[in-house]
């Protein structure tokens, strides 16, 4: 299942609280690459959160997953995370008239 995780700031945190842990989370991001939970991470260009496409089994997998990384752990970040589902709207191109 393809997973839309979206990085949402802690409001209250400040730019010096996310400092000592940027190399652990930057860790953690690799090795999720190297399991082959994370397909593609990206910053959003607006706000400089991460973006993240995940391939789980299920979305309480992906919550499971994001909720060790170091940052969220240290209660500066948490992840909106989206289901997605394969577009079938292409299917309207061929679909047979009842008329």
């Amino acid at each position: 299942m393809k997973i839309l995780a979206l990085e949402r700031e802690n409001p209250t945190a400040a730019l010096r609280d996310f400092t000592p842990h940027l190399k652990a989370e930057a860790a953690a991001v690799w090795q999720l690459q190297q399991t082959g939970l994370l397909r593609q991470i990206d910053f959003n260009a607006e706000q400089h959160t991460a973006v993240l496409l995940l391939e789980c089994d299920s979305k309480e997998q992906a919550e499971q997953v994001l909720g060790q990384m170091p940052l969220v752990q240290a209660g500066l970040i948490h992840f909106e995370i989206i289901p997605l589902a394969p577009y079938d709207g292409f299917a309207r191109l061929f679909a047979q008239n009842s008329a």
